[in-house]
């Protein structure tokens, strides 16, 4: 029973549901028959679950790290309850409006086709969104835009094609859909802070 001395103490951690939709598109969970789960549960915490809300609330006394480390320990909050027990549930917050998965075709387009130039247009019609609605969606989703998104995964694929073969910056970049080498380097540089060459020689080491 609660007192003076030993106060009933609670917790309140309010679940986002774009965070939750874009961990399911990183993880390439998809929604299933959600037809008979309920809308509340209870359980125990686990170590899993309990250490990082643990972490979490010592936060509170520094603000200076909080401001630093409280994203990346909700998201492992996150990461947890939507692989957990009770996953299924959480997870329906995620494709709760379908938004979700429109988007995700999306994305899957811009990854199939980074070298192709980018028309915010096309990107809507695929996720069959209106172009307000996609790109309010599609930021909210990835925390992105679409042209942003599309930079870092042919920056992800040059950076590959570095490690992995021996041709020349300037043939990487333009199979990664840049026509320009100068901005290839440039925008390569400030995205992983070296040139691609003193990189791609870095990463083979």
């Amino acid at each position: 029973m609660a007192s003076e001395k030993g106060p009933l103490l609670g917790l309140g951690f309010k679940l986002n549901p774009d965070r939750i939709a874009a961990l399911l598109l990183e993880a390439g969970i998809q929604p299933g028959d959600r037809g008979r789960r309920r809308g509340i549960a209870v359980r125990h915490l686990d170590n899993d679950l309990l250490d990082p809300v643990v972490r979490l609330l010592r936060l509170l006394d520094r603000p200076k790290d909080l401001s630093m480390l409280a994203d990346s320990i909700e998201r492992e909050i996150f990461w947890r309850l939507i692989s957990g027990e009770q996953g299924a549930l959480v997870q329906q917050l995620g494709f709760a409006d379908g938004h979700t998965m429109q988007i995700s075709r999306a994305i899957k387009w811009i990854r199939a086709n980074y070298a192709r130039a980018l028309r915010v247009e096309e990107l809507a019609e695929v996720a069959c969104m209106s172009l307000t609605s996609f790109h309010r969606h599609f930021v909210a989703v990835t925390s992105l835009s679409p042209i942003q998104f599309q930079k870092q995964v042919r920056l992800q694929v040059a950076r590959t094609l570095l490690l992995s073969s021996s041709r020349n910056v300037a043939d990487i970049g333009l199979e990664a859909g840049y026509d320009s080498s100068s901005q290839f380097s440039r925008e390569y540089r400030r995205q992983f802070g070296r040139p691609p060459r003193a990189d791609g020689d870095s990463l083979k080491r």
